[in-house]
């Protein structure tokens, strides 16, 4: 089929479009909305200006939009209407999205792919997440932590690129304190700097992390693109 991703810039949106590649289907169009809130319940918010840069490395066109209001119902009508016009451009028949748990995240864009005859392609669902962040790492995937909100995770977290053991840690902190591994449940955010859809790879050569003691933000105030060796 081919497919809309709703991308992020983030691990899960990232591998997916990866993994949906990998069983067949054709991802044409990326969209990509900015919520105008980090406190948004559907929306990825930390770095997003910075994901035209991946679209260019993945060579896939995108579709930005800008949301003004912090509810779920504005959003959702900012999305239905970017999906209708991906839907006459590009001639989408589905959208690929990379919800693993969040019931709330896919009924909503269920709801609005329904609306418009797109099926909805959701490659990690339901999938083992310790085994998943293993995956990442070993296929290739360069990811950074771009925020944290959670207990158990500190500000050493922050712009960390994550290796193996780094995820092995991540595990043991969240049979602990009972945080998602994944992030789903917004623990945390990433941004993927290199992986095998990339064409070449992201280094960041500015930033600044804040920590208010529970919370952080690392984020990328410059970058620059760098070709493989």
């Amino acid at each position: 089929m081919k497919l809309v991703s709703l991308f992020s810039g983030g691990k899960d949106s990232t591998y997916a479009i990866f993994r949906s590649r990998q069983e067949g289907h054709e991802v044409v169009c990326l969209i990509t909305v900015f919520p105008r809130s980090e406190e948004s319940l559907l929306l990825h918010h930390p770095n997003i200006e910075l994901t035209r840069l991946q679209a260019g490395l993945m060579g896939i066109p995108q579709i930005i939009v800008r949301v003004n209001s912090d509810e779920t119902r504005e959003e959702l009508g900012e999305l239905r209407g970017a999906l209708d016009s991906a839907k006459r451009r590009f001639g989408i028949e589905g959208v690929v999205h990379g919800g693993i748990r969040s019931v709330f995240q896919k009924e909503h864009f269920g709801s609005v792919c329904s609306e418009l005859g797109l099926k909805v392609v959701s490659p990690l669902w339901g999938v083992d997440e310790p085994n998943y962040l293993r995956d990442l790492v070993n296929s290739g995937f360069r990811f950074i932590v771009t925020s944290v909100t959670a207990g158990g995770l500190d500000d050493s977290w922050l712009g960390k690129e994550m290796t193996l053991g780094d995820v092995e840690k991540l595990v043991a902190i969240s049979s602990k304190h009972g945080l998602n591994p994944s992030f789903e449940g917004g623990e945390a955010e990433t941004f993927v700097l290199d992986c095998p859809l990339f064409s070449g790879a992201i280094r960041v050569t500015k930033s600044n992390k804040t920590w208010d003691g529970y919370r952080g933000r690392f984020e990328i105030t410059e970058a620059v693109l760098e070709e493989r060796c």
